[in-house]
């Protein structure tokens, strides 16, 4: 069987879809159908079948991919032994949600790294169900994901099906960002009321699948009927800027940034405000020097703002 078929798999198990997956690597649909019916013609097993939520494994598709995995993980975990065995190649990934603290973390990491040698880094910013994908699939060693807390169950259980595990790295509550010429950063602390003619800018693919986007939003924005969502972090501080009578949840942000885009961040009380962010690796994974010092990065940006008082 051609390795290249378990990609192809763990592809169409992630998208739900062999139209999409196929797209993915550039390659006709019928093909990518082909090859998946030789295989299940070879095992003597259906590894999909059609649902009303898409393209899913069956009981024994779900073996077939958690074997598939490993074995995509192993041969990645091979190529980077041959491709960094003189020293020379500084590699690492992660996939991460679009969190302040976390992206300068991920600035001093980079700052740290010998400018000299070989640098081959993969830093993605997406969801939290996008970066449980990346890393279960392989593209990324190490992922971070982002939840309030009554999602917790959901969360554990889908780490526990994907064969992850988890390190907390910060409880916190969730601010609202704003430019300092907003009016409503003359206060200490917001209400819900407080925002209702404001205009929320949101992460526009932030659901989690299976359960209602709209308590999510509805506790988090109050009564504002004003919204525009975004898909690129950088977006949010052009906006925030140019328009005063915006706002974004945020986790707590670096001072420096919020004075380089003259921002002020306020604590706002509303329903389950409580929000968590997780460090999550694959099963047996060994983590390398360079996981190492991402990791501790990531804790010294924590630390510088979570001690401090947000104005």
């Amino acid at each position: 069987m051609n390795t290249l078929f378990f990609r192809y798999a763990l592809e169409v198990e992630r998208t739900r879809s062999i139209t999409q997956a196929a797209e993915n690597f550039f390659m006709a649909q019928p093909n990518l159908s082909r090859a998946i019916k030789e295989v299940e013609d070879t095992l003597g097993f259906t590894i999909f079948e059609r649902t009303s939520k898409g393209v899913v494994p069956t009981k024994e598709g779900i073996l077939f991919l958690d074997s598939a995995r490993e074995i995509v993980r192993q041969l990645d975990r091979m190529k980077q032994i041959a491709d960094g065995a003189d020293g020379t190649v500084q590699r690492f990934s992660v996939s991460m949600p679009r969190g302040s603290y976390i992206s300068a973390g991920v600035t001093a990491f980079i700052a740290g790294l010998d400018q000299s040698r070989e640098i081959d880094m993969n830093i993605m910013e997406t969801n939290s169900i996008q970066a449980v994908g990346c890393v279960a699939e392989g593209s990324c060693n190490l992922g971070i994901i982002r939840y309030q807390t009554f999602n917790e169950p959901y969360f554990a259980d889908y780490l526990k099906e994907k064969h992850m595990k988890s390190e907390l790295i910060w409880e916190y509550e969730c601010l609202a960002l704003m430019s300092r010429t907003n009016p409503l950063a003359r206060k200490e602390t917001l209400t819900l009321e407080d925002l209702r003619d404001s205009v929320e800018l949101s992460h526009g693919d932030m659901a989690v699948p299976y359960i209602d986007a709209s308590r999510m939003r509805n506790e988090m924005t109050g009564i504002t009927k004003k919204k525009i969502y975004i898909y690129e972090r950088g977006n949010q501080f052009e906006i925030l800027c140019g328009v005063p009578n915006t706002f974004i949840w945020v986790s707590p942000v670096p001072e420096e940034l919020l004075k380089r885009h003259d921002l002020a961040q306020r604590r706002c009380a509303f329903p389950d405000n409580k929000f968590r962010d997780l460090l999550i690796y694959p099963e047996h994974y060994q983590f390398t020097d360079l996981d190492m010092r991402f990791v501790e990065k990531l804790y010294e940006a924590k630390t510088q703002v979570c001690y401090r008082e947000y104005r």
